[in-house]
């Protein structure tokens, strides 16, 4: 496999997650957060979602640099720090406002479903960062 396949190869594979997240993200939207199920599978969604990105992410990273790119290697090393830090923030919300819904508190599922609209605003962003700098990731690197 040339150089130039196992970045691309990678960098399409950090896609996947991002654009399966926004797909199966959506699907909360025809759920009420009152069900504990539909709260568990998205808190679930929103874990792995965040694993995913920085997995691949990392993936990404060692391969540019080992590619000879530097700075698309720190890029990717930037979306690898923010899905860490990202990841507890997040669940420790969601969580925060189940345990809130479950104590009674009737603006919790409303705060729900802003979390969940922040996850996917943060997730379109990243995937539009990403997509768009294809054409820089891929340009030549300089001599």
């Amino acid at each position: 496999m040339a150089r130039f396949d196992i970045p691309l190869l990678v960098t399409v594979i950090l896609l996947f997650p991002m654009l399966y997240f926004a797909i199966a993200s959506l699907t909360f939207y025809f759920r009420k957060f009152d069900d504990p199920i539909v709260t568990w599978m998205l808190r679930g969604l929103f874990n792995v979602y965040f694993l995913a990105v920085a997995v691949c992410c990392a993936l990404g990273a060692v391969v540019f640099a080992a590619a000879g790119r530097p700075s698309v290697a720190f890029g990717f090393g930037v979306l690898v720090a923010c899905a860490v830090v990202a990841r507890p923030w997040f669940l420790r919300r969601v969580d925060e406002q189940v345990r809130a819904r479950d104590a009674g508190d009737r603006g919790a599922t409303g705060r729900l479903r802003r979390l969940q609209l922040g996850g996917i605003v943060y997730n379109a962003i990243q995937a539009a960062t990403v997509i768009g700098s294809i054409p820089a990731i891929f340009a030549p690197p300089a001599a």
